[in-house]
């Protein structure tokens, strides 16, 4: 009798057999309106403990002129005992309360500063290139406020080089040891970033020529994974731009290990499956993006969680407030309907 002795074989397995229990249209889940407060109830406790706010103190730390752009680099606390840092562009002529996009930035050893156009040397201005990734500075050459931060352990929140977390400098994924370490508190880094997004919103929401009733977001990759839980747990987001974050857990989790520690929570495959996650963000307006060469999210995969996503953008009644940008590209941002999309929206 043979018998399987190998892990990865197993967990495929399982995954292969696994149907989530809020996944739409199965074990019952056909009434949107029921599967949607449920699931996002559900998922929304997947995050565990949440950190406590604390008054932002908000810094501007320099302001300087560029592209058309007033730009400022601030810091703010998000939590006692943690800070963080970002970027707000704003158009230098524009006048009155003007529409923002939070731009999540995704993997990477740079953080904002590549989503913003930040190019310090040319390691950053060649992966500004690689992924057309600096949309927090074209959106905002386009009329739109930006603004984004680096999540925890990314950017200047990266203290890989620290004695602290030397082992991580040798080999360790940093996602993973802090997942770990949040966990052992009953909280998650998915939720701790989340906090950071609402914090940061939170300041943005602040700005005088911001208006709060017209924020979007957008993110590729590990950003798309913020882009869609900041919609799901911020009612101020009106608008979502998903960019190369389309796929099936059983194949990009479970199958290739394509994931971190920033982008689950305990359970989360048990609940659902990543279409419905973005199909909770319904009825408000989201844009897709997949990049036909996508060597990350794979074009096949990616197709097939869109039509998930758009059965249930259907049920819900706004299959009018979807739209897919299928791209000749790689993992890059599109950028063929993004700023048409936010004019439209907000």
């Amino acid at each position: 009798m043979s018998r399987n002795l190998s892990i990865n074989q197993y967990f495929n397995g399982l995954s292969q057999r696994h149907v989530p229990r809020f996944r739409f249209g199965s074990q019952g889940n056909t009434d949107w309106k029921s599967w949607h407060g449920k699931l996002l109830e559900a998922a929304k406790a997947s995050l565990l403990k949440m950190p406590r706010r604390v008054p932002l103190n908000p810094q501007v730390l320099v302001e300087w002129e560029g592209d058309g752009l007033i730009k400022q680099r601030f810091v703010i606390d998000v939590e006692e005992g943690l800070a963080a840092t970002g970027y707000l562009f704003r158009p230098k002529n524009a006048s009155g309360r003007l529409p923002a996009i939070l731009c999540c930035h995704g993997h990477g050893p740079y953080g904002k500063e590549a989503v913003m156009g930040q190019a310090s040397d040319s390691a950053v201005s060649a992966n500004i290139r690689e992924l057309n990734y600096d949309y927090g500075l074209q959106m905002a050459k386009a009329g739109f406020v930006t603004i984004a931060i680096d999540w925890r352990g990314f950017g200047e929140r990266d203290d890989r080089k620290s004695p602290f977390m030397q082992d991580i400098a040798r080999g360790r994924d940093q996602c993973n040891v802090h997942f770990l370490m949040a966990t052992m508190l009953g909280m998650t880094l998915l939720g701790m970033d989340i906090h950071d997004g609402q914090r940061t919103l939170d300041h943005l929401c602040e700005q005088p020529f911001v208006d709060p009733n017209r924020i979007g977001v957008m993110g590729l990759s590990f950003g798309g994974t913020m882009t869609t839980w900041m919609s799901l747990c911020d009612d101020r987001i009106k608008a979502t731009d998903i960019i190369c974050y389309s796929d099936r857990f059983e194949q990009f989790a479970m199958r290739r290990a394509n994931f971190c520690g920033s982008q689950m929570t305990p359970g989360l495959f048990d609940l659902c499956d990543v279409p419905d996650l973005q199909g909770l963000i319904a009825p408000r307006p989201l844009l897709v993006e997949i990049g036909i060469s996508d060597n990350c999210f794979l074009a096949d995969d990616a197709i097939s969680c869109y039509r998930e996503v758009e059965k249930i953008y259907s049920a819900a009644g706004s299959r009018e407030r979807l739209e897919l940008d299928l791209f000749q590209g790689g993992h890059a941002w599109g950028a063929n309907k993004s700023v048409d999309f936010f004019r439209k929206h907000l």
